[in-house]
Parts: structure tokens; sequence; C-alpha cells
């Protein structure tokens, strides 16, 4: 075995060292990729001053980035404390959801009963739209509580999933060498699978990081106390001003982009020594099922369980039944109260405009993901430039977008979808790097021999080795689609779940709030529970181990 390989690989991978890519050097050196990245940068911040000190776009609703740093100084004195309640909020369920989330996913790792009998619940967390539950949580709790549950339910399913993802391929010779020498269950977590899965926990840590920040500014938004930069924008949103809206975005930027390169600097100093370069013998060993009957027993359970949770937490919290429904009251609230019928018709006529959207959405942010995974890896120096851009979609609130979108895409369905696109991709579009930079350099070396260009080493190497993190990639994508477009249709187009939700709102219909959170996740679920059949599916013809 290569002398460069470690207990941490995980199976069939490596990743290129930090002076080169499998593919080669930039120019035959490291420093020429970062200039290249910086003066990409550049590019694009002339441009955009061009057009927006001219005017060029929507009329000025895109503001020049010096326009932008003239209104930030101007208003310099507001910014510390909203700074730091966001900052407070983020960071505090940045360390609770992480925390609970690698935990989880070492226990659905190591125990296949769990991670099934877990899986609704999960997934039911992921998809629970914050649009929904932010006021519910603003009239439930007090302080800064609503930021953390936010900022931490938006990091626990990533890195969840990454945890798992990461100690599911780990490779098989490293635990053969620890059983060979007595190790146990413990010995084989701690020396091998958690230092196998520490390069996919750092990438789920660094798509946590701007949906901690995103998560603390949606709880602002619905009212979570007087400082935070959501409550800032909400404050400022009347004034026509989109220096100011740009300037308290570009904050919340600046604080997701420290935390994403501080994990992204961590992930090149710890995991340097840990890469693979040669192939597993064998692959990660195929779980078992059970009998069907257990199967049955287990799907019903992970089934209930969320709804067990749910009942358990408004019981416990001691909502006011008028505010927070039980499954029973939303079960009342659709089937059985005398104002049901009307409530299936508008849930119905919802659906038939949100669902199109939230497949057509999943479909073109998972295209511009992957597509964006491939650039990484050939053209890595243009992908550097557009980081800062892909970090500036996910903690811009959309309430300081969307202005722009509708201007320049208008109401219909095309600014929905660039919505979709960008909530979608981002996530999806790191953990699909992860896998691609993870490829065996030994693998690698072979087909480069034979003269294969870089695309056909992806097309013959690195994809196919990277496929359990595309499908933990389209795991992430789809309850995310789903949001996007109610976020949109909630900004933007006043159609389909979003606008009924932003109504029942209005008009205090908690009924209906409730409905449509409980409808959304639903939705996402059985479209997760689809990637996961055809996951199952693909990865075991290929002698693949599924995450989950």
């Amino acid at each position: 075995m290569a002398t460069e390989t470690a207990l941490g690989a995980s199976s069939g991978t490596s990743r290129k060292t930090p002076h080169g890519t499998p593919f080669g050097k930039a120019k035959g050196e490291p420093g020429f990729r970062h200039w290249s990245a910086l003066r990409n940068a550049a590019i694009l911040l002339v441009l955009w001053e061009v057009l927006g000190r001219f005017k060029l776009v929507a009329g000025g609703a895109l503001p020049a980035p010096t326009e932008v740093l003239i209104r930030f100084w101007s208003d310099r004195g507001d910014y510390p404390l909203h700074i730091l309640a966001t900052f407070q909020g983020a960071s505090l369920g940045f360390l609770i959801g992480n925390g609970l989330a690698i935990l989880a996913g070492i226990l659905f790792a190591v125990s296949p009963v769990a991670a099934r009998l877990g899986r609704g619940l999960n997934v039911a967390i992921f998809a629970l739209p914050p649009i929904a539950i932010s006021p519910i949580l603003v009239l439930t709790f007090s302080g800064m509580t609503p930021r953390v549950v936010l900022a931490a339910l938006g990091c626990y399913f990533v890195t969840m999933s990454a945890t798992v993802t990461g100690i599911s391929q780990t490779d098989r010779r490293m635990l053969d060498v620890v059983r060979a020498y007595g190790g146990g269950r413990l010995a084989l977590l701690h020396l091998v699978e958690i230092r196998a899965a520490l390069p996919a926990i750092l990438a789920g840590l660094r798509i946590a990081a701007p949906a901690a920040v995103l998560g603390s500014i949606l709880a602002e938004f619905g009212g979570g106390g007087r400082f935070g930069l959501g409550a800032y924008l909400i404050g400022s949103l009347g004034r026509a001003d989109p220096a100011r809206l740009w300037g308290i975005g570009l904050a919340a930027t600046a604080i997701a982009l420290i935390a994403y390169g501080i994990f992204a600097l961590i992930e090149a100093r710890l995991t340097r020594s840990t890469r693979a370069v040669t192939v597993a013998a064998t692959p990660p060993g195929i779980r078992s099922e059970g009998n069907w009957l257990s199967t049955i027993a287990i799907t019903l359970a992970s089934i209930a369980l969320p709804f067990i949770v749910w009942w358990l937490l408004l019981k416990i919290l001691g909502t006011p039944a008028m505010i927070a429904k039980t499954p029973a009251g939303v079960f009342d609230y659709l089937f059985i109260a005398p104002s049901a019928t009307s409530a299936q018709t508008r849930l119905l006529a919802a659906l038939g405009q949100t669902l199109p959207m939230t497949l057509i959405g999943m479909a073109a942010g998972l295209a511009f993901a992957f597509a964006l995974a491939l650039a990484s890896v050939v053209r890595p120096g243009i992908v550097r430039s557009f980081m800062p851009v892909a970090l500036v979609t996910q903690t811009m609130p959309l309430v300081a977008l969307t202005p722009l979108l509708v201007l320049l895409l208008g109401r219909g369905p095309s600014v929905i979808l660039w919505i979709t696109i960008s909530v979608t991709f981002f996530p999806a579009f790191v953990t699909l790097a992860q896998g691609l930079g993870m490829v065996s350099r030994g693998a690698l070396d072979v087909v480069r021999a034979y003269g294969a260009s870089p695309f056909t080493q992806l097309r013959l190497v690195s994809i196919p080795a990277s496929l359990p993190y595309l499908f933990a990639a389209m795991r992430l994508a789809v309850p995310r689609a789903l949001l996007g477009v109610m976020i949109a249709e909630w900004l933007a187009t006043g159609t389909g779940l979003g606008n009924l939700l932003n109504q029942s709102r209005g008009y205090l219909d908690y009924g209906m709030i409730w409905t449509v959170a409980v409808v959304s996740v639903l939705i996402s679920v059985l479209f997760y529970q689809i990637v996961i059949v055809i996951e199952r599916q693909v990865l075991r013809k290929r002698g693949m181990q599924p995450a989950a």
C-alpha cells in the first residue's frame, strides 16, 4: 500500500495534492491560479461597477459597489449591534445544530436500523419551510431562541448527511487491518471511520455556515428581536435605498464567507496527509435490510416518529392551541371542520402551481451544480472567482434580491426558476465537488497513461467514482427545490403554496399555515424516498454502499 495512504482514507478516495490537481497544475504554478482567481474577481467587480454606475440594470435597482460601500460607511454606526445579534444567533445555532448532526450521523452510519428509523424525522427537519415556522417560533419563544433554532435546523441535515456519507464510504481494507489487531467497534470508529469521514464532514460544515446565517436572518424577519441584520433589512425596505439593502446583504455574506473560508482552511490543513492514492480492492459491504416484517415495522415507525415528536414538543412547550396545531388538529382542519372543503380547494389549486415548478427547478439546480463541480476540477480558477457570488446567493436575503429579479425577469415562471436554482445549487455543488476531489490518483494515473483528456478522465473515472456524492447532492437538493419555489411564490409571483402561506399569515389562519408546512414536508419526503430507491439500485449494481 502506498505510503501516502493513511487510516483516514475512504473507499477508492483521493484528492488532488495541495500543489496540483488531478489534471495537472494550472500554468505550472499554484500561485498563478490564485492570481487568476483574483483577476477574474476584479473583472466581475469592474463589470458590476459599470452596470451599477450607469444604471444599466433594471433602472438602477442594482447599485454600483462604490455606492454600496459609501452607503455602508455612512451607516457604519448602525452595523455593529445588528451584526453582533445575527452572529450570536447564527454561531450558537451552528454549534448546536452541527454537534447534534455529527453525533446523529455517527449513530446512523453504524446502525442501519437507527438510520431507517430516523429517516422520516431527518427529512422532516430538513424540509420544514422556515418561512412557515418562523412566525410560530417567534410567538412561542422569546429572545435569541427563534434565531438559534432556525440556524440549528438549517445546519443539521447537511452535516448529518455528510457524516453518514463519509463513514459509509470507508475503505474496508483499513477496517480489516484494525480488526486483525483485535480492534472493536469503537476502535474502528475512532481509528478509521471518523478520519475517513473528516473531509466530508468539513464540506458539510462549509455548507452549514451560510445556512446558519440565513436561518438567523429569517427568524429576525419574523420579528425575533430589535437587533439583527434581518430586522435592519425589514426596517430599511420602505426607504427605496438599494445601496443600503445590498450593504446589509453583503454584511451577511461576509459573515458566511469568513466561516466558509475558515472551514476550507481547516480541511486543507487536517486532511492533507490522509489522501488515498490506491483504489480499494473490495467495495463497501452491502447492508442487509432484514426480513419483510421488520422492514414494514421500521418503515411505519419512521413515518410515525415525526408526528410523535411534533405532538410531544407542543405538549411540552404548552403553546396555545389557537397557534399550535397538533397532527389531529391539522387533520380536523383539512378533513372534518366546516371549512375543510374550502381549505382542500385552495390547497389543491396551490399544489397544481407549485409542483411542476419544483420538478423543473430541482433538475435545473442539480444540472447547474453538476456543471460547476466539473468546472471546479477542470478550471478551478474560474470556480474560485465564482465562489463569492455563490455565497451571496446563499446569504443575501431574498427580500433584497427579489425586487431586482422581478425587474429583470418579471413575475412569471422565470423568476421562480432563478430563485429556486439560487437556493438549490450551492449544497449540491459543494457535495459534488467534494466527491470529485476524493477520486483515487491511482485510478486517474491509469487513464492518463493512455492519453485520456481531462474530460475523458471525468467520464471514465471521476464521475463513476463519485456517484455516492452525486446522490447525496440529490438528497440535499430535493427539499430545497420546493423551499425555493415557495420563497419565489411568496416574494415575487403571488402564486402556489408560497402565496397561500403568505395569505394565511395575514389572515392569522394558523390551520392553513400548519397544513402547508405539513404538506410541503410530505412532498419532500416522497421525493427523497424516490431518490433513495434509485440510489440503492444504481450503487449496488456498481458494488457501492448507499450512504443511508
